[in-house]
């Protein structure tokens, strides 16, 4: 059994700690012993020849490398000694500040220093550099520029080449393999992941990082003083083992005092066959209604919702699970409670697609279109939550929605707020039947859905657009409407229509001029108004005609008929349609919602395609992990494609139930209209004198000028800068919640 390594004190790297101390514990020189070569900690992949063999030269010694300057790798000879053929060995400046992370063996820099690059490209954006005071670490290859390099005459033979004795030569080395860069750069970057970073991704701001996959792929669960996962539970059961693990949860105790507790049931998630998530509680409704202003001493004004909670539990004797026998649970919440669940959700469900929460406003908050906007944004999002089948279990939800008393949410808040993120324990409670993923079809299924989600996105953008366009047309179909019943006004009146607002139609009649009399021209306008109408009202020049009267009074319901049909388009556009515009943003961006999760998938397939090459337990084990962390995204990928079928339904359906609904109103005020033409209504319309119409007085001013036509929020994707307002609120909740690994969000993008 090996001798475990000794903790590294604090302040000094591990690297750093395990050099020293092989040098403590080397014989001492002076009593002529050949040192014994300890096992090296890693190797950064430098120390190779041209060929970039895997070969590994033990031929130098702890007291050869007691001579020499550490450096990044415990077994690599000094720069001055040997250059390996990868190493750069341009010079290059640094544009901006870097502040590096010691843990991920990065390097801080200053803006204009001076590096000197060791090797080029890494992986993912990387480069291994030098600094003036000899130090190694990694640094972003677009924080620098590399410095024009002037043409060396002095030898042909490559400078990397290194120098060895031929006494370090042995028998055992092998033939020389001529390999070609490519197959090096393949080769080694596994290896050089692995031997620097202890198997970590360079990108550290990854979804797969973030979420805490990787730590989970790499470390498997991680027992802290908030859980303990079972020992005999395995990341990956089938699906008639769950519910016995279930029951023997049950039958344990809990734990007491400060000791570790078991996972709570609401912590643990289920997949099935397919991959899909088990739901463990039904659908249910959300409503979020009658939005008030109500004012605090401490943070002034504010407007509080109403979120109702809807559960249908139909009677045994009857299918039926309408609202009046749904049972209601209703609760009150201001804005800053959702941007609480929304960061609660986000950090204790990193591995899952949570749909963006509408941002923060202060300009017009309390305006009523806006408020009115707003609820309709909360209540959309709440929607989405509750529609996903692990989300809707989750404890902080249930909290937000059936917490009614005052006092205890804000006894119980803190607790929530003081969770920590999940992280690898999220996967850790996944449980999935065994053999549910394919490694093949999961690598083809994330490729097309990526192309999908990209296609349906730009699909829906282009969809907004035409339908703002379309609700625009309605509102000139509004104003055509209107303008018809006005010129029919005008013409069975006699009135004339204020001409600002047609188009001129180029027939210049001859007419007399006015006379200068003022009198005189009273008394020729009534002689011309008495050639269009007579004493009944009637569109005749002839007294007591009762064949214009009627149709004179036809044609004015005509034209108040032509008046409620501009209403109605009027009115259709901007409640009934805006109502579904707004649907529309529930399917719109889905590419930035579900790149965590194909970031993860791919990282978690390109780990798994790794250790399914290895045969040691550990490389089974990763595999095992991986196989786990596939199936929450593939889980993922089919909630999105359930959660698409229903939402465009739903869309589509909401559209067409609205244009039946307003044709049919047009419908029949057009056919009411049209039987005004007919026996016998038409023979009651010749008694007695016409009535003036309420339209006939808006001649001199129509109203051809319709309000501007309100439009939906922006979505929080949508391209618009950020307001400040979010950031603020992003820190302040994070200075609440503390920072910690979990998925991005809109207002936390590194909680």
């Amino acid at each position: 059994m090996s001798t475990p390594s000794s903790p590294t004190p604090p302040g000094l790297s591990r690297l750093f700690y395990t050099f020293t101390r092989a040098l403590s514990l080397s014989p001492s020189a002076t009593n002529g012993e050949k040192p014994i070569p300890q096992p090296l900690d890693f190797d950064a992949g430098i120390n190779t020849s041209n060929a970039w063999t895997e070969h590994q030269r033990e031929s130098l010694t702890l007291g050869s490398i007691s001579e020499q300057s550490p450096s990044l790798s415990d077994d690599e000879p000094d720069e001055e000694e040997v250059e390996p053929e990868d190493i750069d060995g341009r010079a290059a400046r640094v544009l901006h500040d870097f502040e590096g992370k010691p843990e991920f063996r990065e390097i801080s820099a200053s803006a204009g220093d001076e590096v000197e690059i060791m090797r080029l490209d890494v992986g993912e954006g990387w480069s291994l550099v030098r600094n003036s005071e000899g130090e190694m670490g990694l640094l972003p290859q677009a924080y620098y520029k590399v410095k024009k390099r002037e043409a060396s005459t002095n030898s042909l033979t490559p400078r990397n080449s290194p120098r060895r004795n031929a006494s370090e030569l042995s028998d055992d080395d092998g033939p020389i393999r001529m390999q070609t860069t490519g197959e090096r750069m393949l080769a080694s970057l596994p290896s050089f992941r692995q031997s620097l970073l202890g198997g970590k991704s360079l990108n550290r701001f990854s979804s797969f990082v973030t979420s805490g996959a990787e730590d989970y792929v790499l470390k498997g669960p991680l027992a802290s003083s908030e859980t303990v996962v079972p020992a005999t539970i395995h990341g990956r059961v089938s699906s008639a083992d769950s519910d016995i693990i279930e029951e023997e949860d049950e039958d344990e105790p809990e734990a007491s005092g400060s000791a570790p507790h078991r996972i709570s049931e609401a912590d643990r998630h289920f997949v099935d066959a397919g991959p899909s998530w088990r739901a463990k509680v039904p659908p249910f409704r959300i409503m979020v209604h009658s939005p008030s202003k109500r004012a605090s001493m401490l943070s002034g004004s504010f407007t509080v919702y109403s979120v109702t909670s809807l559960f249908h539990l139909p009677k045994p004797d009857t299918h039926d699970a309408d609202e009046a026998h749904a049972t209601r649970i209703t609760v009150h919440r201001r804005f800053s409670h959702f941007v609480v669940l929304h960061t609660a959700l986000t950090r204790r469900l990193p591995g899952i697609a949570l749909p963006p929460l509408p941002e923060k406003q202060y300009a017009g908050r309390f305006n009523d279109d806006f408020v009115e906007a707003r609820r309709g944004d909360l209540e959309r999002y709440l929607q989405k939550v509750v529609r996903h089948p692990v989300a809707r279990y989750a404890e902080i939800l249930t909290f937000f929605l059936g917490c009614e008393s005052d006092t205890e949410w804000k006894r119980q808040l803190p607790r929530h707020l003081a969770l920590p993120p999940a992280g690898p324990t999220f996967y850790a409670n996944v449980f999935h039947p065994e053999f549910n993923v394919d490694a093949d079809e999961a690598g083809d299924v994330v490729y097309r859905f990526e192309a999908h989600m990209k296609t349906v996105g730009k699909g829906v953008q282009g969809l907004r657009g035409v339908f703002g366009q379309t609700r625009q047309a309605r509102t000139e179909m509004s104003k055509a409407e209107r303008l018809l019943s006005y010129s029919l006004f005008s013409l069975v009146t006699g009135k004339q229509l204020a001409m600002s607002h047609i188009e001129d139609t180029g027939d210049d009649e001859e007419e007399e001029e006015e006379p200068d009399d003022p009198i005189e021209a009273a008394k020729r306008r009534a002689r011309k108004g008495k050639s269009v109408v007579n004493q009944a009202g009637a569109w005749c020049w002839k007294e007591n005609c009762q064949q214009c009267l009627k149709l004179t009074k036809a044609l004015v319901k005509t034209g108040e008929t032509l008046q409620s049909v501009a209403d109605l388009y009027d009115d259709h556009a901007r409640r009934t349609q805006l109502h579904t515009h707004d649907m529309l943003k529930t399917v719109a961006h889905p590419s930035p919602i579900y790149a965590p999760v194909i970031d993860t998938h791919k990282n978690a397939l390109r780990r798994y395609a790794e250790s399914s090459h290895g045969s040691d337990a550990a490389d089974e084990q990763v595999a095992a992990r991986c196989e786990t962390v596939l199936n929450t995204t593939m889980a993922e990928i089919e909630t999105y494609h359930t959660q698409k079928v229903e939402d465009f339904s739903s869309i589509a359906k909401e559209h067409l139930d609205g244009e039946i609904e307003f044709y049919e109103q047009v419908l029949a005020r057009l056919r009411t209209a049209r039987g005004t033409f007919d026996e016998p209504m038409y023979d009651q319309l010749g008694v007695g004198a016409r009535q003036p119409s309420i339209y006939e007085r808006e001649l001199e001013a129509p109203r051809l000028e319709p309000e501007q036509l309100p439009q939906p929020t922006p979505h929080v994707y949508d391209s618009a800068p950020m307001r400040p307002v979010s950031h603020a609120i992003q820190k302040g909740v994070n200075m609440l919640l503390g920072s910690g690994p979990g998925r991005s969000s809109v207002f936390g993008p590194f909680w």
